[in-house]
Protein backbone atom coordinates (compact mmCIF):
# COMPACT_ATOMS: atom_id res chain seq x y z
CA UNK A 1 0.00 0.00 0.00
CA UNK A 2 2.91 2.04 0.41
CA UNK A 3 4.34 1.99 -2.71
CA UNK A 4 0.79 3.51 -4.08
CA UNK A 5 0.57 6.35 -2.30
CA UNK A 6 3.43 7.45 -4.45
CA UNK A 7 1.44 6.79 -7.41
CA UNK A 8 -2.03 8.24 -6.76
CA UNK A 9 -0.36 11.44 -6.24
CA UNK A 10 1.24 11.78 -9.27
CA UNK A 11 -2.30 10.45 -11.24
CA UNK A 12 -3.71 13.59 -9.12
CA UNK A 13 -1.37 16.06 -9.99
CA UNK A 14 -1.10 14.82 -13.34
CA UNK A 15 -5.19 14.78 -13.73
CA UNK A 16 -5.23 18.40 -12.42
CA UNK A 17 -3.55 19.94 -15.30
CA UNK A 18 -4.70 19.86 -18.91
CA UNK A 19 -3.22 20.90 -22.30
CA UNK A 20 -4.73 21.19 -25.59
CA UNK A 21 -1.38 20.49 -28.38
CA UNK A 22 -0.67 22.96 -31.08
CA UNK A 23 -2.40 20.64 -33.60
CA UNK A 24 -5.85 20.18 -31.43
CA UNK A 25 -8.82 21.16 -33.75
CA UNK A 26 -10.41 23.62 -32.28
CA UNK A 27 -8.29 25.64 -30.29
CA UNK A 28 -10.49 29.10 -30.17
CA UNK A 29 -10.08 32.17 -27.73
CA UNK A 30 -11.98 32.02 -24.25
CA UNK A 31 -13.21 35.39 -22.52
CA UNK A 32 -9.87 36.84 -21.25
CA UNK A 33 -7.48 35.25 -24.20
CA UNK A 34 -5.21 38.05 -25.95
CA UNK A 35 -7.45 37.33 -29.25
CA UNK A 36 -11.12 36.80 -27.99
CA UNK A 37 -13.18 39.10 -29.81
CA UNK A 38 -10.65 39.29 -32.93
CA UNK A 39 -6.62 40.10 -33.53
CA UNK A 40 -5.82 43.28 -31.10
CA UNK A 41 -5.29 46.60 -32.24
CA UNK A 42 -1.81 47.15 -32.03
CA UNK A 43 0.98 45.05 -33.59
CA UNK A 44 3.95 43.47 -32.42
CA UNK A 45 6.01 45.14 -34.83
CA UNK A 46 9.73 44.70 -33.64
CA UNK A 47 9.32 40.89 -32.51
CA UNK A 48 10.72 38.54 -35.19
CA UNK A 49 8.51 36.22 -36.81
CA UNK A 50 7.86 33.48 -35.33
CA UNK A 51 8.54 34.37 -31.58
CA UNK A 52 6.59 32.97 -28.32
CA UNK A 53 4.32 35.16 -26.28
CA UNK A 54 2.88 33.85 -23.50
CA UNK A 55 -0.29 35.18 -21.38
CA UNK A 56 -1.56 34.44 -18.47
CA UNK A 57 -5.19 34.88 -16.83
CA UNK A 58 -7.72 33.47 -14.52
CA UNK A 59 -10.39 32.00 -16.56
CA UNK A 60 -14.95 32.62 -15.52
CA UNK A 61 -13.92 29.96 -12.46
CA UNK A 62 -10.99 31.54 -11.39
CA UNK A 63 -8.89 28.44 -12.43
CA UNK A 64 -5.06 29.91 -14.39
CA UNK A 65 -4.64 29.93 -17.57
CA UNK A 66 -1.94 30.18 -19.25
CA UNK A 67 -1.56 30.09 -23.63
CA UNK A 68 1.18 31.05 -25.59
CA UNK A 69 0.68 32.27 -28.74
CA UNK A 70 3.09 32.70 -31.93
CA UNK A 71 3.58 35.71 -33.97
CA UNK A 72 2.38 35.37 -37.68
CA UNK A 73 3.85 36.87 -40.79
CA UNK A 74 1.50 39.50 -40.94
CA UNK A 75 2.08 40.11 -37.61
CA UNK A 76 -0.81 38.80 -36.18
CA UNK A 77 -0.89 36.35 -33.23
CA UNK A 78 -2.15 32.67 -34.00
CA UNK A 79 -3.07 30.38 -30.62
CA UNK A 80 -0.71 27.39 -30.38
CA UNK A 81 -1.07 26.05 -26.81
CA UNK A 82 -3.46 26.45 -23.99
CA UNK A 83 -3.00 25.38 -20.41
CA UNK A 84 -5.40 24.94 -17.43
CA UNK A 85 -4.59 24.91 -13.89
CA UNK A 86 -7.39 23.13 -11.86
CA UNK A 87 -7.26 22.87 -8.43
CA UNK A 88 -5.09 21.63 -5.71
CA UNK A 89 -2.15 20.94 -6.16
CA UNK A 90 -0.87 23.91 -8.81
CA UNK A 91 -3.95 26.06 -7.36
CA UNK A 92 -2.21 29.29 -6.08
CA UNK A 93 -4.69 30.70 -4.26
Amino acid sequence: MKQLSPLVGLAIALAACTSVSPDAPGLEPIPGSITYGGQPRTRLTKAPIGSPVNHQFRNEFGQRVEERYVIQPDRSLKLVTRRVYRGWPFSDD
